[in-house]
């Protein structure tokens, strides 16, 4: 992790369209970024995914976790109450993003920073990618994998180019 990555990056524009892959990705952000004394609208996050949805994320230095999307709520929830973070809140903020479409399916590079108010500490980057589908007119997400830049595994320039 790194100890300062704070950026001052303006946030990408997302189009209006709800039912974008862009939209639909950046409405997860915008769902798990939350207020002191509240938390996420679990519902409304399990919407955006398919239910046989594979998010994989960095948890560790050496350590990457697969979840399945019940997985990844029960782990952001134990999060939510180990950290202290519903009495602080949380941020998670979308940095720059980048969209591939092709018919049905959708690609979305996301580098986003995320935020414990008062904790602090820096804002830390990451790498979220982003799998969707379109199944009867609506974009779902399908996998997230997830990683972290640090000293030695700096984010490529090529990414957002």
């Amino acid at each position: 992790m790194l100890a300062s990555c704070m950026s001052t990056a303006e946030p990408p524009d997302v189009p209006t369209d709800p039912n974008t892959p862009s939209a639909v990705v950046t409405r997860l952000y915008d769902l798990v970024t939350f207020g002191p004394g509240t938390t996420p609208d679990w519902d409304e996050v399990r919407a955006l995914f398919v239910e046989e949805a594979v998010i994989v994320l960095r948890t560790g230095r050496d350590e990457m976790s697969v979840f399945s999307l019940e997985g990844f709520v029960d782990d952001f929830v134990r999060f939510i109450e180990q950290a202290g973070v519903r009495e602080t809140g949380f941020t998670e903020r979308v940095l720059d993003l980048r969209e591939i479409t092709y018919g049905d399916i959708a690609h979305v590079l996301v580098r986003f920073d995320s935020h414990v108010p008062g904790s602090g500490r820096d804002p830390q980057e990451g790498i979220d990618s982003f799998e969707l589908i379109r199944r009867d007119g609506r974009w779902q997400i399908v996998s997230i994998v997830n990683e972290r830049p640090t000293a030695d595994r700096p984010i490529p320039d090529e990414l957002f180019r």
